[in-house]
């Protein structure tokens, strides 16, 4: 016999919780169709170039979204000893 053991965490629905807000999610979809359409720039001003990568689009999206007050999660910081 076979017992399989849920994770009570997950078995609701109700406990999941959006790790962006719906707001934030619409930030990051503009930013990533300027980058689409090869119109996103990097840096202060432009001044950077273009974004070459689709990974650089979505870190701007979020930092976009975090200086808006956006749910967004926070940045992982490193251990410092």
């Amino acid at each position: 016999m076979i017992v399989i053991q849920r994770n009570k965490q997950f078995s609701d629905n109700k406990n999941i919780m959006a790790k962006y807000s719906k707001r934030a999610q619409e930030k990051i979809e503009e930013v990533m169709h300027e980058f689409k359409h090869g119109e996103l720039k990097s840096g202060k001003d432009g001044k950077g170039g273009f974004v070459k990568t689709r990974e650089q689009a979505i870190a701007i999206g979020i930092s976009e979204a975090r200086h808006e007050g956006l749910k967004v999660p926070n940045e992982k910081k490193l251990n410092k000893r």
